[in-house]
């Protein structure tokens, strides 16, 4: 019962306790918060009906509706009943809601070496702000052509309706389409109407280039609103998480979310180029000028894009979620009428609006419950005032110390007189100093040499394992740790140990710090945010330390206690343990040994005077009254730890507590959330081509960030719980290297597309995945069993690390047969082309006509210099060909079967060259059995570990080679 005496003291049952419930408890919580998410209320607010928008879902992800398929038309006109019977729903004046059917809006663009003619289809509905009396746009179709006051501003929410060729589009963008309807219901009742206009976008053509975004920007109401809301999905349910934003301001309407949920490191990947996936924010943002937000679903990746982004995947929660989200989003934008998105006019001279400027942003969530968001200008100061502060303090702290005679850090020994003393009475300062670097190296380096190990025979375990690699991570860092310094503590103990851990945690966080403040001045990255407040919790909880050290008594009155004239060298250091059994945290000492007593021991067993400078001894509590009599002038030196240096028994053994509680929680609830945030970012994307090994060195560096604080507390620990932890280790190692990668739940993604050489009627099918992998896949398809399989490497770049295979397959049914090309092969029907020169021998005309398409592209061997189609307008914002000219054009119409006459121009220095290249036709519609038969096959006998997705904008693409 004397190791309960005091509950709290800094010993093991204590300790152990107190660690392994606070680790659980949060661990617990923060796995609860990003596992899974609120349930939806049972009435929603009034105007919204989430029964109602799920049965738009269910209708709108029936099946695929790319933009190039003709679901997609059906998807449109659905939406645009759905819209016009929303509002003839509410008793509105005609001046109340515009609902805008974009038909015209057409607009070439180049990207790099790429350009694109695009036909917009959006759907735009206005809702006028109650204080918003100005016209929305002149009769004019030039967007720039503004009339209105630049303080009017007004309110864009976005989501594009258009799926891939290989999903339903569930939470990309469904859930997000649907919302906007719910936003529209909602907006317009009369006790939630906005003061500000608010817009709401409905764009067609964001999986091909974002080309529905950059439409609405030839539309003249583009220059209505200042801010945007961007609805997006990169997964298949769980929470819609805060993206990215362009500033603190626009931020802090997200924080009346009633469960917001995100960090700022998502955005600094964005920011980074980290992320290398867009979605239409950097087209309101970068190109348009308007300030605001992105809210998206981030995982499972490997459902992204996928049969798997279905309905079936995602729930009401989910829904809601990302609903509730936007309704508190927009309705805060929308009621802010100051002028803080106000510029100081509507288009500024390239072209964007003039939405004012803000200011960079820090922002996190708490438990999905509270939101934090600051200026980074404001994290800046902190750090810096925090690096000077910690470090003035801790010397101040240490000069109280030494003026106290109580500075026992570092210090060797003391002399009871003189410096000519026979023998100094040792203080053991510099004990415990060198153990925790040495445990954080150590333990550090195992992790890191675990990832390289897994990496080297299992790689992409992670894709289906993420918590297995984790937990692998934490019970090997926690046991190496716990190994070391356990057995420096049983062998040398020492009561400065926690205090040179926070030391070394101190100095290490000092630096971690300093990049952060650079990185953040420098390069405006905010994801350092987490260095501030873990910094502050281990600088308090050092400084903590250091005041204890004013409760032990000053080094004169401890070697004081000694008598300079006794024999005291047939005994090591006055500190020496002469401690045995505990009372609380605190030791008694153990009885007088036979061979302790020496010429000079008193009679009286009380009477320790001489022998204290022998031993470092003082009257035990089991030697009656003299305890309560000590020597006149001996301090009393309380009970130390078993085997600590005698002058720490007076340290303070709650102290710990308030230590542990400002250290371990905070870091483990920033570093924690920060460390799931990047799991679900990152544990998919070898599947695309990103490195693995990059995954598990950022789970090794996290898992150090979350369990070094623990370092000055577990050398308390007893075996059992490290026990534990190492055949949790040995486990999961075990499993990581011999498991299987992929499963049913978490599959391997291998891209699809069938390309046909009109010319030759050479067909190829190919998947593209990991190598290794990619093969497996391939060997269950009927159609490729006994072919040649070729494997090379992807020509697009961002699918590199990848295996490219093909096998030829059948011939797809994309085109229906026509009796007026009877004189023609079926793979003649699919595509026709015509040149015409130009009056220039370095210009001509290319007339492009394919078949039940709307989507087509010419590639040139060489760059263009000019670019003109038909039916595109001239926009000061955008540039056809770009700096470097143009190797492709991809070309979109919104009609079927529809020919383009492209107007191209070439280098004058190569005009007596020719100009050569390939015509290519896509086909994206796989809805019907047997229009795409090799899509049906792959489809069919995937193994259930992997799921197909599309290659390129096109399941099928026919060519045809010219010559100019």
């Amino acid at each position: 019962m004397a190791r309960w005496s005091n509950p709290l003291g800094f010993t093991p049952t204590p300790v152990i306790v107190v660690t392994c419930v606070t680790y659980i408890a949060l661990f617990a919580a923060l796995l609860s918060v990003h596992l899974t998410v609120p349930h939806y209320p049972s009435s929603t607010p009034p105007g919204t009906n989430i029964s109602e928008a799920w049965q738009d879902l269910e209708y709108i992800t029936r099946q695929y509706h790319p933009y190039n398929a003709h679901a997609n038309d059906e998807v449109r006109k659905y939406l645009l009943s759905r819209v016009k019977h929303i509002i003839a729903s509410k008793e509105l004046a005609s001046d109340q809601v515009e609902v805008i059917d974009d038909t015209i809006s057409n607009l070439t663009f180049s990207s790099g070496s790429t350009s694109v003619y695009f036909e917009g289809t959006n759907i735009i509905i206005a809702i006028r702000g109650s204080e918003d009396t100005q016209t929305f746009y002149p009769a004019t179709q030039n967007p720039l052509a503004a009339t209105r006051a630049a303080e009017i501003g007004g309110v864009l929410v976005n989501a594009h309706y258009d799926s891939v060729s290989t999903g339903f589009g569930a939470t990309d963008d469904g859930v997000g389409v649907v919302s906007i309807l719910q936003l529209l219901s909602y907006f317009t009742e009369s006790r939630h109407w906005p003061k500000r206009t608010v817009v709401l976008l409905l764009n067609n053509g964001e999986e091909d280039f974002l080309n529905g975004a950059k439409a609405f920007m030839r539309h003249p109401i583009s220059q209505v609103p200042h801010t945007f809301l961007n609805l997006e999905g990169a997964g298949a349910g769980g929470r819609a998480t805060l993206f990215r934003s362009t500033d603190t301001e626009v931020t802090r309407f997200y924080k009346q979310a009633s469960h917001p949920f995100g960090t700022v490191i998502s955005s600094d990947g964005f920011r980074a180029r980290l992320v290398r996936s867009q979605t239409d924010y950097v087209v309101f943002n970068g190109e348009l000028g308007l300030r605001g937000l992105d809210v998206a679903f981030m995982e499972p990746r490997a459902r992204y894009h996928t049969i798997e982004d279905s309905t079936r995947e995602t729930s009401l929660n989910s829904l809601w979620h990302m609903l509730s989200s936007a309704i508190a989003t927009t309705s805060g934008l929308a009621s802010d009428t100051s002028s803080a998105f106000a510029g100081s006019s509507e288009a500024t001279k390239d072209g964007k609006v003039d939405a004012g400027t803000g200011t960079d942003a820090v922002w996190f969530d708490l438990f999905g419950k509270a939101f934090v968001v600051f200026r980074l200008h404001t994290l800046f100061a902190l750090n810096v005032t925090l690096l000077v502060v910690a470090p003035v303090a801790l010397i101040g702290l240490t000069i109280a110390l030494s003026k106290a005679d109580k500075n026992y850090l570092f210090a060797r020994k003391r002399y009871v007189h003189s410096s000519d003393d026979d023998e100094a009475v040792q203080l053991n300062g510099w004990r415990g100093f060198f153990r925790f670097p040495i445990a954080f190296v150590s333990s550090t380096a195992l992790i890191v040499a675990l990832a390289y190990l897994v990496v080297r025979f299992n790689p992409y375990i992670v894709h289906s394992s993420p918590y297995a690699v984790w937990s692998m991570m934490f019970s090997a860092w926690f046991f190496t740790s716990w190994f070391i310094l356990r057995g420096a503590s049983a062998m040398r103990p020492s009561a400065l140990q926690r205090l040179y851990s926070l030391l070394w945690l101190f100095i290490g966080g000092f630096l971690l710090l300093v990049v952060a403040t650079v990185v953040a001045q420098r390069y405006q990255i905010a994801g350092g945010y987490f260095v501030l407040f873990y910094f502050a919790a281990v600088f308090f909880a050092l400084a903590i330390s250091y005041v204890e050290l004013f409760f032990v008594p000053s080094k004169a009155s401890f070697v004081g206690q000694f008598d300079a004239s006794s024999d005291h060298s047939h005994d090591g250091p006055s500190s020496r343990p002469l401690t045995g059994t505990t009372t609380g945290d605190r030791s008694e000492e153990r009885p007088l040994l036979d061979d302790d007593a020496t010429e000079t021991t008193s009679l009286l067993r009380g009477d320790r005077r001489s022998f204290a400078r022998h031993g470092g001894r003082r009257p035990s509590a089991s030697e009656g009254t003299e305890r309560e009599e000590p020597h006149h002038g001996a301090p009393n030196l309380g009970h130390p730890y078993p085997g600590e240096q005698e002058w720490s028994g007076k340290l303070p053994g709650w102290l710990w507590i308030i230590q542990f509680l400002l250290l371990v929680p905070i870091t483990t609830i920033l570093v924690g959330q920060v460390a799931l945030i990047l799991t679900s970012a990152l544990y998919q994307t070898p599947q695309d081509g990103g490195s693995s090994l990059f995954i598990y060195l950022a789970f090794a560096a996290l898992t150090t960030l979350v369990l070094a604080p623990a370092g000055p507390f577990i050398h308390r620990f007893t075996y059992h719980v490290p026990t534990f932890l190492f055949f949790v280790c040995v486990g999961t190692v075990i499993y990581n290297l011999v498991a299987f990668p992929f499963s049913r739940d978490n599959r391997l993604k291998v891209y699809f597309i069938q390309q046909v050489d009109l010319d030759t009627g050479a067909n190829a099918v190919s998947l593209t995945g990991l190598n290794g992998y990619v093969q497996k896949v391939i060997a269950e398809i009927p159609s490729a069993q006994g072919k040649n399989i070729n494997c090379s490497t992807p020509e697009v770049a961002s699918r590199a690390r990848l295996t490219k295979c093909a096998w030829p397959g059948s011939t797809p049914r994309v085109v229906p047969q026509m009796t007026r090309y009877s004189n023609k092969t079926y793979l003649d029907t699919w595509l026709d082309y015509g040149i015409v020169k130009g009056a220039q021998a370095n210009n001509a005309t290319i007339r492009v006509l394919g078949q039940n398409t709307r989507g087509c592209r010419i590639l040139f061997d060489t760059p263009i210099a000019d670019l003109a189609v038909d039916g595109g307008v001239s926009d000061p914002r955008f540039n056809a060909t770009g700096q470097r000219g143009t190797r492709e054009v991809r070309l979109w119409h919104r009609e079927w079967s529809q020919p383009w006459n492209v107007s191209v121009a070439w280098h004058r220095d190569n005009r007596n060259s020719t100009l050569s290249g390939r015509v290519v036709c896509l086909w994206s519609d796989a809805n019907s059995a047997g229009t795409i038969p090799a899509f049906d096959e792959v489809l069919h006998y995937l193994p259930k570990w992997a799921v197909v997705s599309k290659y390129g904008d096109g399941l099928v693409e026919g060519s045809k080679r010219f010559k100019v």
